[in-house]
């Protein structure tokens, strides 16, 4: 069994591996599910998101649940499968230079409508790493 300061610095390391996941919230009482790309600093996680959607402004202050997986980056061979998830409190940050950088080009629009750029931190608490191995990844089917 893994520690949570262990289990933690794993999670990190494998949000690392990809840049997008989904952003998690209740909402007027009601829970929505967001997508958003992240970048890994030090013990934070910090997220870029569409600002017209108004979820950043929910989230600050807020505890949300985040989440990724490599379940759509696996390549045939690749047999590992793992997932993250954790809790934390969100924070409207303002990005410096080399957060740009890192986040690189934003996307052109988000639902037909110019992306705005929103930033929350997140420092994980409540780690969850699952892990499978054997999982052969899916080929892809062709219609004739």
């Amino acid at each position: 069994m893994l520690s949570a300061h262990s289990d933690r610095h794993r999670a990190l390391a494998l949000l690392d591996r990809t840049p997008y996941g989904r952003l998690s919230v209740s909402m007027r009482a009601l829970p929505f599910v967001t997508v958003a790309r992240h970048i890994v600093s030090g013990e934070s996680v910090l997220l870029r998101l569409h600002g017209d959607f108004g979820y950043a402004q929910a989230c600050d202050g807020n505890v949300v649940a985040y989440g990724a997986d490599n379940l759509s980056d696996r390549r045939e061979g690749d047999e590992d499968v793992w997932t993250v998830q954790f809790v934390g409190t969100a924070r409207l940050f303002i990005p410096s230079g080399d957060d740009l950088e890192r986040f690189g080009r934003p996307p052109r629009t988000a639902d037909a409508a110019p992306f705005r750029p929103e930033y929350l931190c997140i420092e994980p608490q409540f780690t969850t790493v699952h892990h499978l191995e054997g999982v052969p990844a899916r080929q892809a089917a062709h219609s004739a």
